[in-house]
């Protein structure tokens, strides 16, 4: 149980938070600070917070737990304008999808509280934002990634961990370069190559019309080009050099897909073929496995 809950961020990943830990009978109170006032005023008339503050550090102080629901830019400033608020006993996460330049913020901004950091990504969201649309569901069943600095406190990380999963999250720890290597692989590309999908529809002539016949396929493919673009503006550029390093295993992986098509090699295209599918089945199959042995 935490006494207080300082949200810095009330919108879809923090309200929903603060809804999650309300639920689940984790938190006394909420106190939440936004840079939109309107923002503010809405979590507190939903009930998503109990008090409203006008200032980021108005929300650390007192708290014994503090989350970061901000831009993945605006991290250094939010860390530095709360610092003096923090004891040793804090503990502060944020849930930014990059994890190298949260971590390197933190180190440039909190100083001798830098122990008192637990950098966490859980692996969730939805396709709108904002605080109408927090969810205490949202992350249940959800990854999270916690990425520890060398000098957070252990029993923080075992604190953050054990907050998760009571949440109903699965928890992993691992470095923030492996973190950003992976989701630059398995998120961030993906999100890139919807975006792009979009993009080529609205090049053609005929885009309209070629969507107007876009059925289900479509539909799953490019879901994620929904997402908020200055988010995905700010996880590109934070990400750019895993990103950019997956974007050309992607093209490799398309030019041997086209070269058999060129060359109408249907052998070489179904083998191929059959190696992705038989891939994408067997990871299907274990997350199902993971899911059964979870419950």
């Amino acid at each position: 149980m935490f006494e207080q809950l300082g949200l810095i961020g009330c919108g879809l990943m923090g309200g929903s938070f603060a809804l999650a830990l309300k639920k689940a009978g984790l938190v006394r109170r909420v106190v939440g600070y936004s840079k939109s006032p309107a923002t503010t005023a809405r979590a507190l008339q939903l009930g998503v917070i109990d008090s409203a503050v006008t200032e980021a550090a108005q929300a650390a102080a007192g708290s014994d737990l503090v989350l970061l629901a901000v831009p993945v830019a605006a991290t250094e400033a939010t860390l530095r304008s709360i610092r003096t608020q923090l004891t040793a006993q804090t503990l502060v996460m944020d849930v930014g999808s990059t994890k190298v330049d949260v971590a390197q913020a933190a180190a440039q901004a909190l100083g001798d509280q830098l122990p008192c950091f637990v950098p966490a990504h859980p692996i969730t969201g939805k396709e709108v934002a904002g605080v109408d649309h927090a969810d205490a569901q949202l992350y249940q069943g959800a990854q999270v990634v916690l990425t520890p600095t060398a000098l957070t406190q252990d029993s923080l990380v075992q604190r953050a961990q054990a907050l998760w999963q009571a949440l109903g999250c699965r928890v992993s720890v691992m470095a923030p370069e492996l973190h950003d290597n992976a989701l630059a692989a398995v998120s961030h590309l993906p999100h890139l190559l919807a975006f792009a999908m979009m993009r080529s529809m609205l090049r053609q002539a005929d885009g309209d019309t070629y969507l107007s016949l876009a059925g289900p396929g479509f539909r799953d493919f490019t879901r994620i080009g929904a997402g908020d673009p200055q988010i995905w503006r700010d996880i590109l550029l934070a990400n750019k050099k895993e990103v950019l390093a997956q974007a050309r295993e992607f093209q490799l992986a398309l030019q041997e897909l086209e070269q058999a098509m060129e060359t109408d090699d249907a052998t070489a295209l179904q083998t191929l073929l059959t190696s992705a599918s038989q891939s994408r089945l067997q990871w299907t199959m274990g997350q199902a496995m993971a899911s059964v042995h979870k419950d």
